[in-house]
């Protein structure tokens, strides 16, 4: 797959290489035309589907918070080596 990949990109490469050189010229020499389509009739498919209900709300609550007691270092006194 790798192999194929490579080949297509060299391809791709001399291909570009030979126009850049004058080698290769393509002119269009007509224009495209999107097709004429009619459509007719027809209906969109229907579905049912029951599905489970979800309620949510609001309720007060009282939680219990830990308390944090922060001090500071005493710095007065010298760490012992």
């Amino acid at each position: 797959m790798r192999a194929l990949l490579v080949l297509l990109g060299l391809a791709v490469v001399v291909v570009a290489l030979l126009m850049a050189f004058g080698m290769i010229d393509i002119d269009q020499t007509k224009t495209a035309q999107l097709p004429k389509v009619t459509i007719e009739g027809g209906q969109a498919p229907r579905f049912q589907a029951d599905v489970g209900r979800i309620d949510v709300g609001t309720e007060n609550r009282t939680v219990a918070v830990p308390t944090i007691d922060v001090r500071k270092a005493d710095n007065s006194v010298a760490p012992a080596p």
